[in-house]
């Protein structure tokens, strides 16, 4: 009996947590769905092949989406900065395993999405990369 009830709180517990608390202050990029496929044998997507290279794909989510081999799979990211209103300065540009703001000079970790030397409120907007033979489909959550 003790195991019942212990296993319904734990579902309840499970089934309670909700994902949208997230930061009021980060607001200036916008929920945007995302379904985009990449075939991975193209040339303009070589540097995926090797780990710590990343591309980025124009036209998709708010800024274009940054995406990267991490070693242990693709991680992928909005290519706006998600600290400042979206305009001509918010697209983040390319440099090794950092995406960086040249105007307000935000970096980016491209593995962890969280800010490098400055501590910003709000960290790079995910989606979702999933390698699908020699395809990757990336989509929002």
């Amino acid at each position: 009996m003790k195991r019942q009830i212990l296993f319904c709180f734990i579902i309840y517990g499970v089934f309670s947590c909700s994902d949208t608390d997230s930061d009021p202050r980060c607001n200036f990029l916008l929920d945007i769905k995302v379904v985009h496929e990449i075939n991975l044998n193209l040339p303009q997507y070589n540097d995926l092949n090797f780990i710590s290279n990343s591309v980025y794909i124009s036209n998709i989510g708010n800024g274009g989406v940054i995406v990267i081999n991490s070693g242990t799979g693709f991680l992928a990211w909005d290519a706006a900065d998600p600290n400042i209103p979206f305009g001509e300065c918010s697209i983040l540009s390319i440099n090794g395993i950092e995406a960086q703001n040249t105007c307000y000079e935000n970096k980016y970790s491209l593995i962890t999405g969280q800010s490098i030397k400055t501590q910003l409120t709000c960290p790079l907007k995910t989606y979702r990369a999933e390698q699908n033979g020699g395809s990757l489909i990336i989509t929002s959550f």
